[in-house]
């Protein structure tokens, strides 16, 4: 049976899905990018949990990363921010991740250009998504 952490990723993964970029979760970056971009979900770190005892809860405040590329030789800076808007769109239409989360937090993209030798620029951010969630114990 799959832990509370397995299922919050797994659903954060299915809530990018139908975004027009490509969405992985914890993948090597392919040799090429996709026309409409490409996200990948690497699981990140549930840190130290907040505990209760009465009744015993564990409460965490994940921090899983979003990998966002896009490359185009013109409208590279527009592409991106269509993209980021895209995934800030999907994370807030459902915050809570079907019940699953008690809040998910997208932070500020941290942007950066990549030139290739022999091809269009890559424009890429790494986002992190803070994800509050509670379980009965830690590997639960």
């Amino acid at each position: 049976m799959p832990t509370t952490r397995e299922y919050v990723l797994a659903a954060l993964h299915a809530r990018l899905q139908p975004l027009a970029a490509l969405t992985l979760r914890d993948e090597v970056l392919p040799e090429r990018i996709p026309t409409a971009g490409l996200i990948i979900l690497r699981d990140g770190q549930p840190g130290e949990p907040e505990v209760t005892l009465s009744p015993l809860r564990y409460h965490y405040q994940h921090r899983a990363e979003l990998e966002v590329v896009v490359q185009a030789g013109t409208g590279r800076a527009s592409a991106f921010d269509d993209l980021i808007a895209a995934i800030g769109a999907a994370l807030e239409a459902d915050r809570t991740l079907g019940g699953l989360c008690d809040w998910v937090e997208p932070e500020a993209p941290a942007t950066v250009d990549l030139p290739v030798e022999g091809a269009a620029a890559l424009k890429a951010a790494l986002i992190t998504v803070v994800l509050h969630y509670t379980t009965t114990g830690p590997l639960a």
